[in-house]
């Protein structure tokens, strides 16, 4: 267990990522009850799931890979009824932990969430609360911020149930080290091996031996159909020559959309708090009015010294040091409407008066003040351009995919008509196989549709063009064969030499077993250890002292009679016999590394318990998936009730 643990922990933790993210990203999600769409594709707790926010669930996860995996990122892997069905168990695993977090009346409270809100280093500048970055986040995110900040009252609920519940999670230590034992167990070997080489000389491979071999192996002689074809695409390049814009156009969405191009005004501000919490008493909240009210006197009469006080009257111990800053302030986007009102009546290095609010009273200052700017036209009319020739696109490919469809099939004998007409560009690609390659990964024409298409019957016995496919969106292809090789098997003379070589090496390597096993029928009734070589220990923790083939073998060999022998096939070698003399646990333990094994294992044990809560909250929420499609047609006919 500890070495699948160890050979794939950058994996398992990545998984662990995505699988956290894929249960907490639709609580980012806008959702909306009153959607137009009727298609509902599941019920929990009596609340409908519907197909728009299945695919909008969809479209985050498959971001956050896209994110993650940079390059390596292939869309192919996603579109699958699988990855699919994934996503929706998660939205219902979801909606089944809301259900229980609304009937058991969990909640946080709003100092909690500002708090964390202000103190998340990705809404930071220069170690401070951004409003513009806050801003700029959301917006990238596609949220609002009354939705973040519900989804994050939601995921902090959501994070101390799930976290109680794999708590319980237990591992007992006998268990725990057991395990333990298991990947330190040392065992002293000895390697006596038995290589393929030396056997050669006895090998004698006969005619007789290729043709069987031939015979036996057709898939490793035969070559797979392939063709030489012509295509053509129509997609954004090929449309975008044909949409222009005017200037009027483009300067009319600028007025239109001026907002989009404002930076509103901002200002930066400091305060000095005095805590009174909501549940004070009277007396509490007086007390600390007083405090305020004699601090702001202060102020009042040596308004620069505001940044000293603050270091030593505000209550507020995360901006006390910085002399009461609390970074940049947008007007609508302040969380306490209290504090904004105060804020934006301020000229810079004015004091406002005393300003009550849930956390108590606060004496705030304008320090820094940055009018609002628009961005001229000229400065963004590049970008415009592109942004109000887009829905034209749009609508011309619309048109343009109809003609070029039509066009393909009607005269199917050539692909020169649909060229001429939607002015674009006959390509060729030879060794085109029934199957997507590897060597094409990138290219649009590596597609099983696609494929599938041009190797129908009619395509390559009558050269026909292809139907119109749509490879990926907005892109649709067009081709036909212009040469075609069918799938053939190699003649036996143009491969006899390779045959007699493998057959020779596999004949090779049965000699050498054959001499090995002789050899662990003798020392096991003799008990000799002549011809071993020297005595090396080996574990789990250092692996290197035998072949990494034998390993496995040497490792879980029946060792409760000692000396115990194993063989073992060793490619591109022969045959190993190992002689097992002594099994012991080292002299020094590293108790460290014993933690941490026995920690990762109760993690493991609590994410099964928080499954097997979860699956429990499904059965209370009668959680069932209602559509009937590819994705979940399997789980939805045998049993409705989602496990």
């Amino acid at each position: 267990m500890f070495e699948f643990i160890r050979n794939h922990k950058r994996w398992i933790q990545v998984m662990l990522v995505l699988l956290a993210a894929s249960f907490l990203v639709v609580g980012g999600m806008a959702t909306n009850e009153n959607t137009d769409s009727t298609v509902v594709v599941a019920n929990v707790d009596g609340k409908k799931i519907t197909q728009p926010e299945w695919e909008e669930a969809q479209r985050q996860q498959v971001d956050q890979y896209r994110a993650m995996m940079g390059a390596q990122f292939d869309q192919k892997r996603f579109d699958t009824p699988e990855f699919k069905r994934e996503i929706l168990d998660n939205l219902i695993a979801r909606r089944a932990v809301e259900a229980e977090i609304d009937r058991s009346h969990l909640t946080v409270g709003d100092e909690v969430l500002i708090n964390t809100i202000q103190q998340n280093d990705e809404f930071k500048t220069a170690g401070k609360f951004d409003v513009e970055v806050y801003k700029a986040a959301l917006l990238n995110a596609r949220m609002t911020a009354p939705q973040y900040e519900a989804s994050l009252r939601r995921d902090f609920v959501l994070r101390q149930l799930t976290g109680t519940v794999q708590e319980t999670a237990f591992l007992p230590r006998t268990v725990a080290t057991r395990m333990s034992n298991i990947f330190d167990e040392e065992r002293e070997v000895q390697e006596m091996l038995f290589p393929a080489s030396e056997q050669q000389a006895q090998v004698k491979v006969t005619d007789e031996m290729i043709k069987a071999f031939y015979d036996k192996n057709t898939a490793l002689f035969q070559v797979p159909e392939k063709a030489k074809i012509e295509y053509v695409v129509l997609d954004a390049a090929a449309v975008e020559g044909m949409v222009t814009v005017s200037d009027e156009e483009v300067a009319k969405f600028y007025e239109t959309n001026k907002a989009r191009f404002t930076t509103p005004e901002v200002r930066q501000y400091s305060h000095i708090l005095f805590n009174a919490a909501k549940s004070a008493s009277a007396a509490d909240k007086a007390a600390a009015k007083a405090k305020a009210d004699a601090v702001l006197a202060e102020l009042r009469k040596a308004p620069a010294t505001f940044a000293d006080v603050a270091k030593v009257k505000s209550q507020d111990v995360s901006t006390a040091e910085q002399g009461g800053d609390l970074g940049q302030a947008e007007k609508g986007k302040m969380l306490s409407p209290a504090l904004e009102t105060a804020v934006f009546k301020l000229k810079q290095g004015d004091i406002s008066d005393v300003v009550e609010t849930e956390f108590g009273y606060h004496i705030v200052t304008v320090t820094k003040l940055v009018p609002q700017t628009i961005k001229p036209f000229d400065e963004v009319k590049t970008a415009l351009v592109a942004e109000v020739k887009k829905p034209k696109m749009s609508q011309k490919y619309t048109e343009l995919s109809q003609t070029f469809t039509e066009t393909v099939y009607d005269q199917s004998a050539s692909l020169k008509p649909v060229a001429d007409k939607l002015k674009l560009k006959i390509e060729t690609l030879d060794n085109v196989t029934r199957t997507p390659s590897p060597a094409l990964a990138q290219s649009p024409l590596n597609n099983a549709k696609f494929l599938a298409a041009l190797f129908s019957d009619g395509v390559v016995k009558e050269k026909h063009n292809t139907e119109a496919i749509e490879v990926k969106p907005g892109m649709l292809v067009s081709a036909r064969i212009v040469e075609y090789a069918p799938a053939a098997k190699r003649p036996l003379a143009e491969v006899q030499d390779i045959i007699r070589m493998r057959v020779a090496q596999q004949e090779a390597a049965s000699l050498a077993k054959k001499a090995g096993e002789a050899k662990i029928a003798a020392a096991k009734a003799s008990g000799d250890a002549a011809g071993f070589g020297a005595a090396k220990v080996v574990s789990r923790a250092a692996p290197t002292a035998v072949n990494q083939a034998a390993l496995p073998v040497v490792l879980k060999a029946d060792a409760s009679k000692l000396p115990a022998y194993v063989g073992v096939d060793i490619p591109g070698v022969g045959y190993g016999v190992y002689r097992i003399n002594k099994v012991s646990q080292p002299a020094k333990v590293d108790e460290t590394r014993r933690t941490a094994e026995q920690k990762e294992i109760a993690e493991r044990l609590g994410q099964v318990e928080m499954r097997a809560y979860v699956d429990a909250l499904k059965e209370k929420s009668k959680a069932k998936v209602i559509v009937k499609t590819e994705v979940a047609a399997a789980d939805a006919k045998d049993a409705p009730a989602v496990k």
